[in-house]
């Protein structure tokens, strides 16, 4: 059972947050017996939840891998030998 596949989220994840975060949103504007503080944290809490849901979706579709550790590859290719460096 993994988060993370290929450096997004899995399918299940994104589904899951996303109906979860459309559930508390839901559920919160549609609890008047709720306090006020209460409604509010669920409201941007499920609001949250859906776009990180929805992005994370979106990147898929993309081929976006933002959890890649593709950057070190990058960063690795601009170091320079210690020689090089006295110059």
């Amino acid at each position: 059972m993994k988060l993370i596949e290929e450096g997004n989220f899995s399918g299940w994840v994104r589904v899951t947050l996303f109906v979860l975060g459309l559930v508390v949103f839901g559920g919160s504007l549609a609890s008047d017996w709720l306090p006020r503080w209460t409604r509010m944290v669920g409201f941007v809490l499920g609001f949250g939840m859906m776009a990180l849901g929805g992005f994370s979706s979106r990147a898929h579709m993309l081929h976006i891998k933002p959890f890649d550790n593709s950057y070190k590859k990058a960063r690795e290719s601009y170091e320079t030998k210690g020689d090089e460096e006295d110059k």
